[in-house]
């Protein structure tokens, strides 16, 4: 299974996503793509496969996936204070890939009829979903 993890500014959440994913699921091959470098190396010091940086690397690997993982900012264009461009947005939501979208209230964009969960909880429901996706598909 090809996971892609999306994440941007410092890499935080790709980061322990990277790290719970390698963790629970060895067989995967994560790859971590960052929108500005600092993000990418976070996420490829916490164990991804592979790592790039940018908007033409979130366009081409979005279609590689099978899973793709981020913030619920990836996409939505604008984003992530403006890191989410509108191309990665619309490779992001057009690949085929299944998506698990990662509810952050943040940056002007809130989702409701969610409670706001701590990251801790939100990467626990993330991995269970992600394990469910593979038990269907592997």
């Amino acid at each position: 299974m090809n996971i892609l993890i999306i994440d941007a500014q410092g890499g935080g959440i790709g980061k322990q996503l990277v790290s719970a994913i390698k963790k629970n699921m060895t067989k995967a091959s994560v790859t971590a793509v960052g929108t500005n470098s600092a993000a990418t190396a976070a996420m490829l010091k916490a164990g991804a496969d592979n790592a790039a940086t940018g908007e033409n690397a979130v366009v081409v690997n979005s279609r590689k996936a099978d899973v793709i993982i981020g913030p619920i900012g990836i996409v939505i264009a604008d984003a992530l204070f403006g890191e989410i461009t509108p191309l990665m947005a619309k490779a992001v939501a057009q690949s085929p890939a299944k998506r698990i979208l990662i509810p952050i209230n943040h940056c002007d964009n809130i989702v409701v009829g969610v409670d706001d969960l701590n990251i801790g909880r939100l990467l626990q429901d993330v991995l269970q979903e992600l394990q469910s996706i593979c038990e269907k598909s592997c």
